[in-house]
């Protein structure tokens, strides 16, 4: 399938020697750069040869942001157990403030947060890197956290999920996101693990702190006895895994039964499937009453879950078999028994007797303290560098700060292997820097060989033509319901890439035109992919949804 819909790469031959025939400007105003980085280069050429900057200085990243540091911000932080209210809090203050923003880690939940507060009459705005809802005269906004707006001045934030500044790959747009938002009143909602270290951290910014602690709303019981055996699963089970192929083994194991069907929700599934898999599971009356789901039910999605079962303590982190973490377990367990629902009361147990002493070790520990927070050089710095050493591709650059950046005690360098494997192939290209820098920053998956194949032809066809058709690299009317979980797992990599086409149509909309019609083949990956979901267990539910003629297919091309 995926030779039929990625057709070869342009050959290197038909691109052009230099980059004098074109100037680019749509990117500019995303990551304009500001009044100070010219004038310290004017001060740098104006120099004497004695003076030196030292570009890979990160030890002060809070001045990166002077908006904010103008304002003496009142930071609250609202942390607690998952299903303990600490984020409806903070959305009711954002809900009752003349502006504000709400930054979240996932797109599923700036879209929720947009829905209420517009349901609740405040004018909303969700913009994430591949959705744009604008409405006039809206004063609030909904993002992801990579779009937090550090340029802005608001009455109230909120940052969702905020121990996530520990993350090794994601955990610098949540510090640049608390050091950088300019606004009255900051909330800042998580584990109380991170307490410590922000504490820490804006002692240098002069910002009032407070702390409110939450108590769960529900109770949580951890069983002392493991499930054992699949046909004893209830209704409002979820069972929870770490590769696809487990999900979809336990998905036919327990559906072998004959008395339950099963919703699946993990990762690589596309944003809008997750979601209404977790509405079906949800739903009483259409038959999908248990949930089979990796660690990303542990945040995004209001699930009605009475029991979380772990199929194992063990999880493959891209490097290594672990176990997980005390963190990881709560976070998952802890989604169990949501207030007000079905089931008010929440149990966890295990499959297997053997991982039950972690499983209740972790419950009753407090998670780990975070001791360190993500930071990446901003692009700014990375520029004035590079006119130090204009023969650096970026991939250079990167592994030059990476090697020599200089850094606080509360802070560490990101990993940057993702951005690294992909500038090497956009070094290749004779493209500016901020060009560079886009598709490096893009949401490409270069473990996945058809996303990164994406990037790669994105990336050389804008550079021969600049302007990207979708119909040069994507074949219309080809899309299929899978009939495999190697199709299926094709169609989730070109759901990937489709979803890169509408993330660079936003950045840079003048060469990337063909946004509707990469939306519009999104939806249908989503659907090919429920229907494929629908017909792989034993057909309990009612008369499955028709898919569209393919003459509609076609006249979408």
């Amino acid at each position: 399938m995926s030779s039929l819909l990625l057709r070869r790469r342009i050959s290197r031959s038909l691109l052009p020697d230099n980059t004098d025939f074109y100037h680019y400007s749509t990117w500019e105003p995303k990551i304009r750069t500001s009044c100070g980085i010219y004038e310290c280069l004017r001060k740098l050429s104006s120099s004497t040869p004695r003076v030196k900057f030292d570009f890979t200085d990160l030890t002060r990243p809070h001045t990166w942001y002077p908006v904010a540091r103008r304002k003496k911000r009142n930071v609250i932080l609202h942390v607690g157990p998952t299903n303990s209210g600490k984020t409806y809090h903070a959305l009711k203050r954002l809900e009752l403030s003349p502006s504000g923003i709400y930054c979240g880690p996932l797109r599923l939940l700036a879209w929720e947060v947009a829905q209420r507060l517009n349901k609740a009459n405040v004018p909303c705005e969700l913009i994430t890197g591949q959705e744009r809802e604008e409405i006039d005269g809206a004063k609030h906004k909904a993002v992801t956290v990579e779009m937090s707006d550090v340029n802005s001045d608001y009455s109230c934030a909120v940052v969702d999920e905020i121990q996530m500044l520990g993350c090794k790959t994601r955990g610098f747009s949540f510090t640049r996101a608390l050091l950088g938002i300019c606004a009255d009143e900051l909330h800042l909602c998580g584990d109380p693990a991170a307490v410590p270290l922000i504490k820490e951290m804006l002692k240098v910014t002069d910002d009032i702190v407070e702390v409110k602690y939450y108590d769960r709303l529900s109770p949580l019981v951890p069983l002392d006895v493991p499930l054992g055996s699949f046909s004893k699963i209830q209704t409002g089970d979820c069972i929870v895994t770490f590769s696809r192929y487990e999900i979809y083994k336990m998905k036919r194991l327990i559906e072998d039964q004959r008395q339950h069907m099963c919703s699946v929700v993990y990762g690589s599934l596309p944003p809008a499937t997750r979601s209404r898999q977790a509405t079906m599971f949800n739903d009483e009356n259409n038959g999908f009453d248990v949930l089979v789901a990796s660690d990303a039910i542990g945040m995004g999605l209001n699930l009605n879950i009475s029991r979380i079962i772990f199929s194992t303590l063990k999880k493959f982190d891209g490097t290594e078999m672990r176990d997980l973490t005390v963190s990881e377990i709560k976070q998952i367990a802890g989604r169990a028994g949501r207030y007000k629902s079905k089931f008010p009361v929440g149990e966890v147990t295990c499959l297997k007797a053997d991982d039950l002493p972690l499983l209740h070790s972790s419950l009753s520990s407090p998670s780990p303290t975070l001791e360190q927070a993500g930071l990446f050089p901003s692009f700014d710095l990375l520029v004035m560098f590079s006119r130090l050493h204009p023969t650096y591709g970026l991939k250079q650059i990167l592994e030059h700060f990476v090697e020599h950046a200089k850094l606080s005690d509360n802070y560490f360098i990101t990993n940057c292997e993702e951005m690294l494997k992909a500038a090497a192939v956009i070094d290749e290209l004779p493209l500016t820097l901020s060009d560079k820098y886009l598709f490096v920053m893009s949401p490409v998956d270069m473990e996945d060989d058809i996303s990164s194949q994406g990037l790669t032809q994105f990336a050389t066809s804008y550079c021969t033509n600049h302007i990207v058709r979708l119909k040069e690299i994507f074949t219309p009317g080809t899309l299929k319901i899978p009939k495999s979980h190697k199709q299926l797992k094709e169609l989730e990599s070109i759901h990937k890439v489709l979803d890169l086409y509408v993330w660079l149509s936003f950045h840079m909309d003048e060469c990337f035109p063909d946004r509707e019609l990469a939306a519009s083949q999104k939806a249908i990956c989503s659907m090919l992919i429920e229907e494929f979901l629908g017909k792989s267990g034993w057909e309990k539910k009612p008369t499955p949804r028709k898919l569209p003629r393919p003459t509609r297919l076609k006249s979408l091309f």
